[in-house]
């Protein structure tokens, strides 16, 4: 079976730390899948939110998720701090698509938890229609 693999590109717009909650983790004891993309989902927002734009407002256009991608490496616990990378690429005239690489550190040594993308598209929520990507936004896309 062919296996998802996620290349994060080099160039870092964001990092954000998010620990884990109790209600993170699942009948297996670990942080559970769902639980991984809400934190990228919050990583994004978190990122948007020190630019001072939401989702729904980036110099008026707001954003649609397209697609999403994650590739899980190790388990995380409870108690973990999870540091998330983000990096932007494939930047079209309307989407780019944002990387993420979770990690935590244990015993010193640095721990891929999970990479992930996901596809975004600008949107006009007014006119309902797929919208040019801001200038605004183009400039912290290719910090």
């Amino acid at each position: 079976m062919e296996r998802i693999k996620i290349n994060i590109p080099a160039s870092i717009i964001s990092e954000t730390e998010i620990d884990v909650r109790i209600s993170d983790i699942n009948y297996g004891n670990h942080v559970g899948n769902d639980a991984f993309v809400s934190m990228i989902h919050e990583a994004r927002v978190q990122w948007l939110q020190k630019n001072n734009f939401t989702e729904l407002d980036i110099a008026g256009i707001g954003l649609i998720m397209s697609d999403i991608a994650c590739e899980f490496k190790n388990e995380s616990f409870y108690g973990d701090k999870i540091f998330i990378e983000m990096s932007a690429a494939e930047i079209s005239k309307v989407s780019f698509n944002l990387y993420y690489r979770l990690t935590t550190e244990r015993d010193e040594t640095i721990v891929v938890l999970a990479r992930a993308k996901t596809g975004m598209v600008c949107y006009d929520y007014k006119t309902h229609k797929i919208a040019a990507v801001p200038v605004e936004l183009m400039k912290l896309l290719t910090l």
